[in-house]
């Protein structure tokens, strides 16, 4: 059954929170001496903390969201050719940005631009590109705007430098980042969501397959890693989004509003429950090296906040409680790009936070209020309708 509700403002307020937490655990990682539970597991331990639950978190969520989309397209009747076309130019665009913020991580000191500027300028390129114009405006100068952003993007290319000054190197996918690789998960997804028109049979066996390969991968039964699924982690978390928002939509379209609690109760402690069974078969747990543990553990946890906050939104109408939050959930790109420019701008002026901002507890204060700085941004812009749209 396709699901062809205009929004669910579960998912919403579940992408809102999200990206809050998001937000923090990045701008934490700048900040010493805070409790081992909030950071990162390091690369090399077996286990996981509150952070390393955030990703996997919105990758399902992102999931939650396919049968939305991609289902009200297709029950308006727009044809495959229109609606894979969509799905692509969404995925290439989240590569993109991706790709860039990758390169990032290895800019050279030597190079033209300071860091600040080319960030700044880069993080503006993408706003000038997938920028949400309004219908209201003249064609020429949406098209302007765009292709001025397409120019700026394409100088950064040429005048990024890497590497260090003695081994200079341009841009390069060493990874896809945070937004590629999420963007890859989306083209596989949403693909298959497309192919299948929803067919949940389908759907289920598409998640069993990329399941299986996460498993066989870090199990040892697979020796190699496909190129866009890679060991299936991040396709299989969306997956399993894509699955129950299904699953979901099945349910109230029967009005079997119980069987959503029993349902989901139970799958999301058994997927935790399996995780655990899992953990000492296939290299234990680990958000870094993507293993099946985690996979289940998160999708787990995911489930049950689904559940509730279907019950408090969808059901008890609650929604004002998130009120403060809402942008992160309505414009979550936008949201995300942000921090790019504030980091960019603190580059530029040689700015730092002070000493006890760096450390425990008034670094844990800085970074919750970074999050809600950052979230009060969005939707300032979002009201003059300055956000992206892909």
């Amino acid at each position: 059954m396709l699901l062809t509700t205009k929004r669910l403002l579960s998912i919403d307020v579940f992408r809102a929170i999200n990206m809050f937490f998001m937000i923090f655990v990045n701008d934490l990682s700048g900040v010493h001496n805070v409790p081992a539970w909030i950071d990162h597991v390091k690369a090399n331990e077996d286990g996981m903390h509150f952070a390393d639950t955030i990703f996997p978190l919105f990758l399902f969520i992102a999931g939650l969201s396919i049968p939305l989309a991609i289902g009200r397209r297709i029950s308006k009747g727009e044809s495959f050719v229109s609606i894979g076309g969509y799905i692509l130019l969404r995925s290439f665009a989240l590569l993109v940005m991706g790709f860039f913020h990758v390169n990032l991580e290895d800019y050279s000191s030597s190079a033209l631009l300071p860091i600040g500027v080319w960030e700044f300028l880069l993080t503006l390129s993408f706003f000038l590109i997938w920028m949400d114009y309004p219908e209201t405006w003249a064609k020429a100068k949406k098209y302007t705007l765009t292709a001025t952003g397409v120019v700026l993007l394409v100088a950064l290319a040429i005048l990024y430098k890497g590497g260090s000054p003695a081994e200079p190197k341009g841009l390069s996918p060493s990874w896809w980042g945070i937004l590629g690789i999420i963007g890859w998960a989306y083209l596989i997804c949403a693909g298959a969501y497309l192919i299948f028109k929803g067919n949940f049979i389908a759907l289920i066996i598409t998640l069993i397959v990329l399941v299986a390969i996460n498993i066989g991968v870090h199990g040892g039964l697979i020796d190699i890693r496909l190129w866009i699924i890679k060991d299936g982690a991040s396709a299989s978390l969306m997956m399993f989004g894509v699955v129950f928002s299904s699953l979901y939509s099945n349910f109230v379209a029967k009005g079997k509003y119980n069987n959503i609690w029993i349902t989901f109760t139970l799958i999301g402690i058994a997927l935790i429950a399996l995780g655990f069974v899992i953990r000492p078969y296939t290299e234990g747990i680990s958000k870094i090296h993507s293993t099946p543990a985690w996979v289940f553990i998160c999708t787990g946890i995911g489930v049950l906040l689904f559940e509730l906050l279907i019950f408090i939104i969808d059901i008890k109408g609650k929604p004002s409680w998130f009120k403060i939050i809402k942008p992160a959930g309505t414009s979550t790109l936008t949201c995300y790009l942000i921090p790019y420019f504030m980091v960019a701008v603190f580059y530029i002026i040689n700015f730092s936070y002070p000493h006890f901002l760096n450390y425990g507890t008034g670094g844990i204060i800085r970074s919750f209020a970074v999050s809600f700085v950052v979230i009060l941004i969005t939707g300032f812009l979002e009201k003059r309708r300055l956000r992206l749209k892909i």
